[in-house]
């Protein structure tokens, strides 16, 4: 859209549609011609010297020569002066003032394209500016009357409950090209028009097609784009589009809080289902049923909790779109839902869970420097099964972010150990057990004891290899021959008594999933 610069004119007429008027049928075209397609949006006269500071962009400045009488040799600086300031065209009337313009004026103006006109001798300004600003009124009005009347039935789509696609059509109609509405990563969530229109929108240049932003409470929901024979829409019919786009940010915004409802449903029923709290497993199946679920069938329990370094206010919500999106790829009848700061998700046993993770992480990592850990249950069979495994999952997300870091995917068969220990529910007689067996060690309160708990892992690790041991702590032997026997003395004589080894070794897993 082309805006003046007061803000009151928005559209206008180009300078060869002004040359059509009846009031300049003898005008000239001395040179410029370039320049035809300028946009006039006022007119202003000239009839004093320093006419530069009075100009705005988009006039059509007329004059009669008398400022420029005694100064011609200025006639091609002038011409560059009005062009840098946005004018559309100078029209002057020759004969009485200046006979000619002179050739450097002349050239100037065939170069930058800017319209020269020679007015005809008869015609009074007056005449000339009432009939081209009746026009340029004229055009405005008819254009906004136009936006009014598309605004109006937009709105009507709205009333009687359309969506995008109704919308799409809407607009696809009123300006007769292809129309499509995209979200944020690019997607069509819509589009209407002719076919071959629509199929050929992805692959046009920007510049060959109208995008105007869907935006709705401060947030970039997408786009609109449209695309015509002529390629880009009419900049008279870019007003339609934008009000187009308020109305898609209505539709968007009123999906938004229908989903909102609906996902709060779905998170609630979840819920109770991996709490035991659902009731029978026939209603448990109906309730299923209803979101589109399939929880009869064998399937696997996966929960993807947030990473603490993550900020959960702006993280949960793309973790949950992230997951719905892959889950509708992997399972269309799984279930997913978010609680405070995890996604659940109920998937077909068959289904390649950590093919699904990663998707998922693959998506969420685009947008947010944020990061999630997933933990994967045992295969469950029926509604009584799915709190044990949603209770596995979520071991499984925890122990696996301790062993292996934030963005872990860990199943709960393959902790090891480590799955007995998380079974404990305990965890004083867990730390208790830890502080009889480490005794001081099992504190990092001193340096010297976290330096000594790391070479009695190493030496338990290597099953008491001194030279191994020794390499992978970078140690000379004696030194570490020296380490452990300060370690016996604290310890006990593990070096001849296995069970006491054992003992140092699960408490040592333990201290590893401290904070689980």
């Amino acid at each position: 859209m082309r805006l003046a610069s007061t803000g009151t004119i928005t559209h206008g007429v180009a300078v060869g549609e002004v040359l059509g008027v009846s009031t300049l049928a003898g005008a000239r075209l001395i040179a410029g011609e370039r320049g035809l397609d300028r946009i006039v949006q006022r007119l202003n006269v000239m009839e004093v010297p320093d006419i530069l500071a009075w100009v705005k962009p988009h006039e059509l400045l007329l004059t009669t020569g008398y400022p420029l009488r005694n100064t011609p040799q200025s006639l091609d600086r002038l011409v560059t002066d009005l062009d840098d300031r946005g004018l559309a065209a100078l029209a002057i009337k020759l004969g009485r003032y200046l006979d000619e313009l002179p050739d450097e004026m002349v050239e100037q103006a065939d170069r930058l394209g800017f319209p020269l006109i020679q007015l005809p001798d008869d015609v009074g300004f007056d005449d000339i500016l009432n009939q081209v600003l009746t026009d340029i009124l004229n055009r405005q009005a008819a254009v906004l009357a136009r936006a009014e009347e598309a605004h109006r039935a937009l709105v009507q789509v709205v009333l009687a409950g359309g969506g995008l696609r109704e919308v799409a059509a809407e607009v696809a109609g009123l300006l007769d090209v292809a129309v499509a509405v995209v979200d944020g990563a690019g997607q069509m969530l819509a589009a209407a028009g002719p076919p071959e229109y629509v199929a050929a929108m992805r692959g046009v240049p920007d510049d060959r097609r109208t995008v105007v932003p869907v935006v709705a409470g401060g947030h970039h929901h997408g786009r609109i784009v449209a695309y015509g024979p002529a390629g880009a829409v009419d900049d008279n019919d870019v007003g339609i589009l934008e009000r187009a786009a308020t109305v898609a940010a209505l539709v968007v915004t009123r999906q938004e809080a229908v989903n909102a409802v609906e996902s709060k449903y779905r998170a609630d029923f979840l819920r109770d289902v991996l709490t035991g709290r659902a009731g029978t497993s026939e209603r448990v199946a109906s309730r299923a049923a209803a979101f589109g679920w399939d929880l009869e069938r064998p399937v696997v329990v996966l929960v993807a909790e947030l990473d603490p370094e993550s900020d959960e206010r702006t993280a949960q919500d793309r973790l949950i779109s992230c997951w719905s999106a892959a889950l509708r790829r992997h399972d269309p009848r799984g279930a997913v839902a978010g609680f405070s700061h995890e996604v659940v998700a109920v998937v077909d046993a068959a289904a390649d869970a950590v093919r699904l993770a990663k998707d998922a992480a693959a998506a969420f990592s685009e947008c947010l420097p944020a990061t999630f850990s997933t933990g994967a249950s045992r295969t469950a069979t029926g509604a009584e099964a799915l709190p044990e495994a949603y209770g596995q999952a979520l071991k499984a997300a925890r122990v696996g972010r301790q062993l292996h870091g934030p963005g872990a995917v860990a199943h709960f068969d393959q902790l090891g150990v480590y799955r007995l220990l998380s079974l404990v529910s305990d965890t004083a007689e867990l730390h208790a057990f830890v502080r009889e067996t480490l005794g001081q060690l099992a504190s990092d309160d001193d340096a010297e004891n976290a330096d000594l708990r790391r070479t009695l892992q190493v030496l338990l690790e290597t099953n008491l290899n001194v030279a191994e041991t020794a390499r992978r702590l970078h140690f000379h032997y004696n030194t570490l021959r020296y380490r452990i026997g300060k370690l016996e003395r604290m310890l006990g004589n593990f070096t001849e008594d296995a069970h006491l080894r054992l003992n140092l070794t699960l408490a040592l897993h333990v201290l590893r999933m401290r904070g689980i």
